[in-house]
């Protein structure tokens, strides 16, 4: 039977049997599930958290604020002025017991945007039932703001990082299998490029252009490419001496595919063990640019903004210990995750942290 077992092990590709290794390390795994069970979740926000109503039924007709968008309040006959007011309408259509005409909110049914021009909204309202986490200073609630912020930091991260790796592949891979005059003009290059005050670079171009997104993405792209070009360089200079790589091009591949499909596979470890903590730096990078002003213009949710404004109002202690222990909570988990990662590519075979 033990022979059985070991004969149906050794029949498995190597990445069978990390992945095994990475599901029996119990912290790193379940951070893995979790993580991605909220990432998911995030994208369905505007269903769960928003204050504009799912469903409308108003005198026979049906509306889907949710999905239409801007809808005027004189539309349900709300004296209102701009956009309908779908918690009040809900308890207008109550009390007025009309039977033709009813309201279907998400569960929680306040927007990280809303501030004290909406109805019931307060500056500095304490945690309480109708606010989870409480406001803040312009009176929109933070468990709403934290929610959204967290589905932003994440997909920041992950799209920086990602860029981040396709292009250190591309070059980096480039300069270890070519070398060269390709390799010296590359690693010049990089040299004078890594010589720059990146982030007064960074803060410049915010002051000058409106900070978006996908900006802010391709601003730190600048930056960070650098690590991985030279780390893939390595990777690839040490594959290109091996034996198979001599054989392949005796075979008459072209080194394009030599390059893809030979050796980059047998690269791909530091990628991989690299990965969730490249997440942490990207994730660190957007609090740290939103904290000191120069990341996502107000009032888009971000944890950086959230610590500012927590910072300055100190004793409010959950505008602070929200976007804190989020951050916290977050990263700790992708380190768990790029903890087991790591060990489950050790060539070892015990490891340290089961």
């Amino acid at each position: 039977m033990g022979q059985l077992d070991s004969s149906v092990h050794s029949n498995e590709s190597i990445l069978v049997r990390r992945w095994r290794k990475f599901k029996t390390l119990k912290r790193g795994y379940y951070s893995l599930i979790i993580l991605s069970c909220l990432y998911g979740i995030s994208f369905a926000l505007p269903l769960l958290i928003n204050n504009r109503a799912l469903v409308v039924k108003h005198h026979g007709e049906y509306h889907f604020p949710v999905f239409s968008g801007y809808i005027p309040g004189k539309q349900f006959g709300q004296d209102v002025p701009g956009e309908a007011r779908y918690r009040k309408l809900k308890t207008q259509f109550t009390d007025q017991e009309e039977k033709d005409s009813w309201v279907w909110m998400p569960p929680y049914p306040y927007s990280p945007y809303e501030d004290i021009t909406h109805e019931g909204n307060k500056m500095y309202d304490p945690p309480s039932k109708i606010h989870w986490l409480g406001t803040d200073n312009t009176g929109r609630d933070v468990f709403a703001r934290l929610c959204y912020a967290f589905n932003i930091s994440i997909s920041f991260a992950l799209l920086l990082t990602i860029i981040n790796y396709v292009i250190g592949v591309l070059i980096g891979g480039a300069m270890g299998y070519f070398g060269g005059k390709f390799d010296l003009f590359f690693q010049r290059l990089i040299e004078i490029w890594s010589s720059l005050p990146m982030l007064f670079v960074i803060i410049i171009l915010s002051s000058i252009i409106k900070p978006s997104f996908i900006l802010l993405v391709s601003i730190y792209t600048l930056v960070n490419w650098i690590s991985m070009t030279y780390l893939m360089r390595a990777e690839f200079y040490r594959e290109k001496a091996r034996p198979y790589v001599a054989a392949a091009l005796s075979m008459g591949q072209s080194e394009f595919k030599v390059m893809f499909k030979h050796i980059l596979p047998n690269s791909l470890v530091p990628i991989i063990t690299y990965f969730p903590f490249s997440v942490v730096a990207g994730i660190t990078a957007l609090v740290g640019l939103d904290y000191l002003g120069f990341g996502l213009a107000p009032p888009t949710p971000s944890w950086g903004q959230m610590l500012d404004v927590g910072l300055q109002n100190i004793r409010k202690w959950w505008m602070v210990m929200a976007p804190v222990s989020a951050q916290f909570l977050t990263l700790l988990c992708i380190v768990f995750i790029g903890e087991s990662v790591r060990e489950a590519f050790d060539p070892k075979v015990y490891s340290r942290l089961r």
